[in-house]
């Protein structure tokens, strides 16, 4: 035994041509195995935006149309291209569904957007209870209290380890942002009448459009700022700054803690 020891101690010059050969059969196994760095993280949210919600006391601005799906005195209208939209998201982020709909209201509005055996694909689906009530209240709705999507979230609840520029937001309510990195997501105008000839989401809309390019960015808040569409942030030109701003300071730190967590 100690004989054959010594023999393969004593043969370094084949023992290491051997090595170079197995590293190089690995490497190439590794190559072909490469998945590419990770996908970036697309945020939708639903109603507004895939979606058009309309409460039977309002079904008057939607008479003569048939709606996609009825549940708790609510009809859901899909957006044209909605499904092919999610599809045409799949392929290119991990995507996420973030509502501000009830949680138990979110299914069936879901389901009918999605399609078969899309459902599954989504990386999450939050709605109602993973916002945040932020003390403060709608400024032309004053009974009405006004809740948070905060960014933190994410990173406490699902992602430990997501970098700012890896996501990206689209939110038809900008308030629910308003306190957030504005380079991070974008707002487009909300989708509020069942509108047959909409094309936004469609292969030749503006969001597809956006997302194509987005999609291939090294940096996403250097895209979002250079290619900036939909509904302005809330910042200090907003008129109605001053009210909002509170909320801004009363958040802000709470999210310059996010982005360290993520860095």
């Amino acid at each position: 035994m100690a004989d054959k020891l010594k023999l393969k101690n004593v043969a370094p010059d084949d023992s290491s041509e051997d090595e170079n050969v197995v590293e190089s059969e690995l490497d190439l196994r590794l190559e072909k195995l490469k998945l590419g760095p990770k996908k970036k993280l697309l945020v939708l949210c639903l109603g507004g935006l895939l979606v058009h919600r309309v409460h039977v006391r309002d079904s008057h601005t939607v008479r003569g149309l048939k709606a996609d799906v009825a549940y708790n005195k609510l009809l859901v209208f899909k957006r044209p291209f909605c499904t092919d939209f999610i599809k045409f998201c799949f392929e290119r982020f991990e995507v996420g569904v973030w509502s501000s709909a009830r949680n138990r209201n979110i299914d069936a509005a879901l389901s009918c957007v999605t399609g078969p055996g899309m459902r599954s694909k989504l990386a999450f689906v939050w709605g109602q209870d993973e916002r945040t009530e932020s003390g403060f209240y709608c400024l032309r709705k004053e009974e009405k209290p006004l809740f948070l999507k905060e960014l933190k979230d994410l990173w406490e609840k699902k992602y430990h380890s997501l970098p700012f520029d890896k996501l990206i937001v689209i939110e038809v309510i900008f308030l629910f942002f308003c306190y957030m990195q504005t380079d991070t997501a974008i707002f487009p105008q909300p989708y509020k009448k069942h509108d047959v000839k909409d094309t936004f989401l469609g292969p030749n809309g503006e969001l597809r459009g956006f997302l194509e390019g987005l999609a291939d960015a090294d940096d996403v808040r250097t895209y979002v700022k250079e290619h900036r569409i939909g509904q302005s942030p809330i910042t200090p030109s907003h008129p109605d700054w001053n009210y909002y701003s509170k909320i801004v300071r009363h958040f802000g730190k709470e999210e310059e803690s996010a982005e360290s967590a993520s860095k």
